[in-house]
């Protein structure tokens, strides 16, 4: 099937200097929800998607965001004369043997399975009528109005400045979405004049061109307003991103996740949760997340692209990015980790705790106030109250080994490179720099002394 999509316009409403199909919902740019569902639909036709994006204002960004996905060609509509002028610069890489599918990528929030029966009611390739995608509005301002025979039958669509009051009366308005064989749909393209209001090639003219030929058109009309809505400004932007997160929760919900608000979740990516899964408000879920069986999210966390093991509670007001965390840990409340940290089985991570590209092995604890960072700590470890790892030198970045076993008293300083040796006791206040030997007690800090005769300072009086 080939499938073009529109992605040319600036978007001024928008007032960014980025591309309007750039600007995300739910962590992704919106051309790319428009390519996912494109995909999709081809496959459930049966074909291959033969992907043509036009593009035009912030061509070269957009090109480089999505020139890596080896099935999306472009082409640059320069200037842009209208959305009949935009799949016109489309038509010669569009193979006549399979239908065409015309999409936005400003509209972002298409269900597969409405496109699936807009082009399933359209026909195959051999069809010669066209599809038309079509949505019933309270308002229809804006809008190109959907004209049809007293048996229904479309007759031509109008855009706005163009109709007459009575065809503005028409709730019926067309999205801009069709489906038509590709032979005619070319053919008809070469014939579209810009004799109109707006002096542009409206992709709607096809519709009357195919009437006047006496070729059928099918108007399929969407359920869901929401779905056919594009995005012209950062307040319809922001509008579709709740429209989208609570399409995610009712999924959420619907696989068993306990939600304590559907209305106060984010997710910008993928989570995946197993049974049993329960999340408090104001989560934000980014890239790949995936939550295993009875884990429990707590409050405000921000958790980006990990794993965490079944049964595992995160506390609240937690950052946590790139990290594979084991079962039945607990982490937190304001803990971070920084990328590529792996946490072993009930590992407990505290309140100003900080673990960076790091491991902790299984039942190892820093509850309060601790930095690891380029550590490969054991089992069993209890790093103590304000210890920190010392890992860099001003110049690189130092590994530090601590065995099985090891407790680190409060307030102690590794300093990097350096291995304590299993079932170490460090004492609190210590700055150790030396290897530390297995299963003694290492002190390294100062002697305490008692200064007789000493007298605090008094201010002078001014």
């Amino acid at each position: 099937m080939n499938i073009v999509i529109l992605a040319a316009g600036q978007g001024k409403r928008m007032r960014s200097a980025q591309p309007k199909v750039l600007h995300c919902l739910a962590g992704k740019p919106m051309l790319a929800h428009v390519l996912e569902t494109a995909r999709a639909v081809a496959a459930a036709h049966g074909t291959a998607a033969h992907l043509v994006v036009v593009i035009g204002h912030g061509a070269d960004q957009v090109r480089s965001m999505f020139d890596q996905q080896a099935d999306v060609r472009f082409v640059l509509q320069e200037p842009q004369l209208g959305t009949g002028h935009a799949v016109q610069q489309a038509a010669p890489l569009l193979d006549e043997a399979q239908p065409t599918l015309i999409l936005y990528g400003d509209v972002p929030l298409l269900r597969e399975s409405t496109l699936a029966r807009l082009v399933a009611t359209a026909g195959d390739a051999k069809h010669a009528g066209i599809g038309v995608l079509t949505v019933n509005r309270p308002d229809p301002t804006g809008y190109g109005r959907v004209v049809r025979d007293w048996h229904g039958n479309v007759l031509k669509i109008v855009e706005e400045r163009d109709a007459n009051e009575e065809e503005r009366r028409i709730g019926e308005v067309n999205t801009g979405i069709l489906v038509a064989p590709t032979g005619p749909l070319k053919r008809w393209l070469a014939g579209l004049s810009d004799n109109n209001a707006q002096r542009e090639y409206y992709l709607t003219d096809v519709v009357a061109r195919a009437v006047r030929e006496g070729l059928r058109v099918a108007a399929v009309a969407a359920e869901d307003v929401d779905e056919t809505q594009g995005v012209n400004s950062k307040v319809e932007l922001a509008t579709l991103e709740r429209v989208t997160q609570r399409r995610i929760a009712e999924q959420l919900m619907a696989d068993g996740v306990t939600l304590a608000d559907p209305a106060r979740i984010d997710v910008r990516g993928e989570l995946v949760a197993g049974a049993d899964v329960f999340i408090d408000v104001g989560c934000v879920f980014e890239g790949k997340v995936v939550l295993g069986d009875g884990a429990r999210i707590g409050p405000h966390n921000v958790i980006s692209d990990c794993s965490i093991g079944a049964g595992t509670e995160i506390i609240g007001f937690c950052y946590l990015e790139r990290a594979q965390i084991g079962a039945h840990a607990r982490i937190g409340p304001f803990a971070r980790t920084r990328p590529d940290v792996t946490l072993g089985d009930e590992v407990h991570i505290g309140n100003f705790v900080e673990v960076k590209n790091s491991t902790m092995g299984n039942a190892s604890k820093a509850n309060h106030l601790a930095y690891v960072g380029d550590a490969s700590v054991g089992q069993r470890v209890n790093i103590g109250a304000g210890t920190i790892i010392a890992n860099y030198d001003g110049a690189n970045k130092h590994q530090t080994v601590i065995e099985d076993d090891v407790h680190t008293g409060s307030n102690s300083v590794l300093v990097a490179p350096i291995n304590v040796g299993s079932g170490a006791t460090i004492g609190a206040g210590s700055t150790v720099a030396k290897q530390v030997p297995g299963g003694k007690l290492t002190v390294a800090r100062a002697r305490q002394a008692t200064i007789e005769g000493w007298t605090r300072p008094v201010k002078k009086r001014k």
